[in-house]
């Protein structure tokens, strides 16, 4: 299911309810205060026959629990009793195998026919005293019913069941060929070898034989276009498996897309495949994307990297590009991840509930607020239809003394938490004003022109001891969101995610300055170094480092926690990956940190999780190293000794891939930091009127290695000889007895492309020559052959060939030295003679 967290704080696709979702249920009693009211509830004269108690009272204790009822006209020979019904079918196919399941369960479940729609209902267990069906209700049977469920109620009073008088979202199935058949809210594993999840719709429609393929897919396109995932998927799949001709290609997307955005990155991953299959050469950017995760997602790191690089070579093509990370560098980055160390501890917290929980933030008194859809003891009433849990709350929680745990786990204020979604907490350092997210609603939710319910940033502060009316900030927007707040520790900046506009990619990482008088600047985009196409999301900044989750750096799969270093002087440095096991093949996000301690708590989708999303202790195993590894340099004139500023520096591994890019200063100096010790680097420069220079530099065990790299102004390149303009490179050389063009001399000739696209009306001659070895017209053809091996190397690097007059081999006739045959010469004094000359014919 999808991690909640991209519920309540994913902007871009995944963030909104539609206008045309149901809206909540109004909240309604507290837990302690419904199950009160049920526990009085007038006795039974004979608990095995429900009569004599008060009927309305009992419902609405069961309503508080979060569970249906449903009544009707006709039970035929239905005992009184309390059934909890998990599945409808319409023929007896697959009801052995839901009661076996059930049975294995340790519960007692049977099914009836109901002779209103003549359907088949499954329940997992009869009550025959309320009370004890009450409490079944609100515990889900001890645990032990992880299916969805509602109640029937059959009271012999007057022989007829009686409820709430609501739908019930399993029954009505009778006809889903009807375009107006209603769809099923709930879902349940029906045990199908391809292991999908389906709902009462795609259940009733794959043992339905006369089902209508074409309603289930108009019925999953309206969930789609609501963001109910979990049934839209359920749907897009029953209607796929049962007409091979409804598998084009938007309709496979689309549950491929279903899948993804609910982390479903098994069956993603499927449809992904069988998308490609059928259409790889129209696949976009994103779907390649959402491909490479969903493979990283289920471990499968060499085909992740294989579409990592047909999804830049797709963005390398668009002219929207904002930037590309070279593929080598991404994947070198990623084996490194898999093959690093493990330096960190990891632990599930005891309070994790089956549901999400997540986001948690460092409170007073070592407690911690997170965010929970758990809803309070086993009563929830409301639920969110992106992934059918109920809506979120934020609780509080203590510290145990290791702080690998936390207890005593109850609501935070009651002037925070409404009845829709609250999430993402910060904290002034004072502890008296909060920031939080919110759904954008007053007495509803307030929605924009396409049905997009945002989410915004609102702020609270506490007088007397008690959290005030919440305020939203003035930088929220009616046509985008905002949220996961994340305050600096002095309090006097606030870092916040958004898709606003001024994003580079789906969700952003801004910053505000807060004013004195509680004012705001205005937003400030991280940028690129930071932001990326993809989405940023959940920033946590201390003292020494801001830490956030994104799927646009380089990762395991899914979000991934990175971790950037921040100095007053230079600001944020080289964003890095926190490794594992922090990060896994799924969402790993919402991390906070005690840089003391190395302790704190992140929150996690992966498996073996006790829910939907998961809050993680962890401790560092030994003491973090001190890096101190860096390079520092001065730029400057080669002739002039003048230093350069805004000049372009790069950092290469010994791969020649580039690992960070710097712009030098006022002063001409530069700098890279927390290198690797004692590892071979290159710095290359480059600067618009200057020639491209390089350094090698070896780093040393914790010091600062210092260079200084001259540039040559690519005016110098020309000189006059005998009254002939030249451009004066080092000598092109060739192998014996060839002409293609050698790697060292495809250097200087990328000198000279640079001085002709100094000087755009430079035309050139080109003279190339040959040693004394051979016979003179062979060597004449040689030489030949080189000059026009020049002349083609300088046209393929964008040189106009009007620009280049001629191309002439001279063979041996102008030799350098003496080396004419007639006395003995070294092979390097031959090999001055192979070489190519270039003459300015104008400028």
């Amino acid at each position: 299911m999808m991690a909640l967290r991209t519920a309540v704080a994913i902007f871009c696709l995944i963030l909104s309810v539609s206008a045309t979702g149901q809206q909540p249920v109004p909240s309604g009693l507290q837990a302690s205060s419904a199950f009160s009211d049920a526990r009085n509830v007038e006795a039974y004269e004979d608990p095995a026959t429900p009569t004599g108690f008060d009927k309305d009272a009992f419902v609405r204790a069961v309503k508080e629990t979060g569970v249906a009822t449903r009544s009707f006209s006709d039970t035929g020979e239905l005992a009184p009793g309390f059934y909890f019904i998990t599945g409808v079918f319409k023929e007896g196919k697959n009801l052995k195998r839901l009661l076996r399941k059930l049975g294995k369960k340790g519960l007692e479940p049977g099914s009836f026919v109901n002779p209103e729609n003549d359907l088949n209902y499954v329940y997992a267990q009869k009550f025959t005293d309320p009370e004890s069906a009450l409490r079944a209700a609100g515990n889900r049977l001890d645990g032990k019913l992880k299916e969805d469920f509602w109640m029937l109620i059959v009271d012999p009073a007057d022989g007829k069941t009686f409820g709430t008088g609501g739908d019930d979202p399993l029954s009505d199935l009778s006809d889903l060929s009807s375009p107006n058949a209603p769809a099923a809210r709930d879902s349940f594993d029906s045990g199908n070898d391809m292991g999908a999840r389906r709902s009462a719709d795609a259940q009733a429609a794959v043992q339905d034989p006369k089902a209508n393929s074409t309603a289930l897919l108009r019925k999953a396109d309206e969930y789609f276009d609501k963001m109910w995932y979990t049934e839209a998927a359920d749907l897009y799949e029953a209607a796929l498996e049962r007409r091979a001709s409804d598998r084009t290609r938007r309709n496979m997307r689309r549950v491929a897309d279903a899948h993804y955005f609910n982390t479903n990155m098994e069956r993603a991953l499927y449809w992904y495949e069988q998308l490609y299959e059928q259409a790889s050469d129209q696949m976009t950017a994103d779907e390649l994307f959402r491909y490479a995760h969903a493979a990283k997602g289920n471990g499968k790191y060499a085909r992740a990297k294989r579409f990592m690089r047909l999804y830049d070579k797709k963005v390398s093509e668009s002219p929207q590009r904002i930037r590309r990370q070279d593929s080598e560098m991404r994947e070198a980055i990623l084996d490194n991840l898999r093959s690093a160390e493990e330096v960190y501890g990891i632990k599930n917290l005891d309070i994790n509930s089956k549901y999400s929980d997540f986001a948690p933030m460092y409170y007073e008194d070592r407690e911690i607020v997170f965010a929970s859809s758990v809803d309070s003891a086993f009563f929830h009433t409301r639920r969110y239809k992106w992934n059918n849990q109920p809506y979120l709350d934020l609780y509080v929680a203590r510290m145990n003394e290791e702080g690998d745990q936390l207890t005593d786990a109850v609501k935070f204020s009651k002037a925070i938490n409404t009845k829709y979604h609250e999430a993402a907490v910060s904290f002034s350092p004072d502890h008296q004003t909060m920031y939080f997210t919110r759904n954008n609603f007053g007495k509803k939710l307030r929605r924009d022109k396409k049905g997009v319910n945002h989410l915004k940033l609102y702020r609270s502060r506490k007088v007397n001891g008690q959290w005030t009316e919440a305020e939203e900030l003035p930088f929220n927007g009616e046509d985008y969101s905002t949220g996961h707040p994340a305050l600096s520790p002095d309090g006097k900046q606030l870092y916040f995610v958004s898709d606003m506009p001024g994003s580079i990619g789906q969700t952003d990482i801004f910053v505000v300055d807060v004013l004195e008088d509680g004012g705001f600047s205005e937003p400030r985009n991280l940028g690129p170094e930071i932001n990326t196409e993809q989405k940023e999301m959940f920033p946590f900044i201390n003292g020494k480092k801001l830490y956030f989750s994104s799927d646009g750096h380089v990762g395991l799969g899914g979000l991934d926690v990175f971790e950037v270093a921040y100095t007053e002087e230079d600001g944020f440095l080289e964003v890095r990956n926190a490794g594992i096991p922090i990060n896994s093949s799924n969402d790993d996000f919402s991390y906070i940190i005690d840089e003391a301690t190395q302790k704190g708590y992140f929150a996690s989708n992966r498996r073996g999780g006790k829910g939907d999303d998961d809050i993680y202790s962890f401790q560092r195993l030994f003491p973090e190293e001190t890096n101190e590894n860096a390079i520092a340099g001065v730029i400057s004139d080669l002739i002039t000794g003048d230093v350069i500023p805004e000049a372009m520096v790069k950092l290469l591994d010994e791969n020649n891939i580039v690992l960070k890019e710097v712009v030098s200063g006022d002063d001409g100096s530069f700098v890279f930091k927390e290198l690797e010790g004692n590892t071979r680097y290159r710095v290359i420069v480059e600067k618009g009127e200057y020639f491209q220079e390089s350094a090698d530099v070896q780093t040393l065990d914790n010091e600062t290695v210092s260079v200084e790299i001259p540039m040559r102004k690519l005016e110098e390149l020309i000189s006059v000889e005998d009254g002939v303009r030249k451009l004066k490179t080092e000598t092109i050389y060739f192998n014996f007895d060839k002409y293609d063009i050698r790697s060292d001399a495809a250097e200087e000739l990328d000198k000279l492309v640079a001085t002709m696209q100094e000087y755009p009306t430079m035309v050139i001659a080109i003279e190339s020559h040959t040693d004394s070895r051979g016979p003179k017209a062979y060597n004449r053809y040689l030489s030949d052959r080189r000059a026009k091996a020049t002349r083609d190397y300088l046209i393929r690097q964008g040189i106009d060939p009007s620009r280049i007059e001629s191309a002439t081999g001279y063979g041996e006739d102008r030799l350098l030295n003496g080396c004419d045959g007639s006395i003995r010469c070294s092979e390097t004094q031959h090999q001055l003679n192979r070489r190519s000359e270039f003459i300015i014919v104008s400028m």
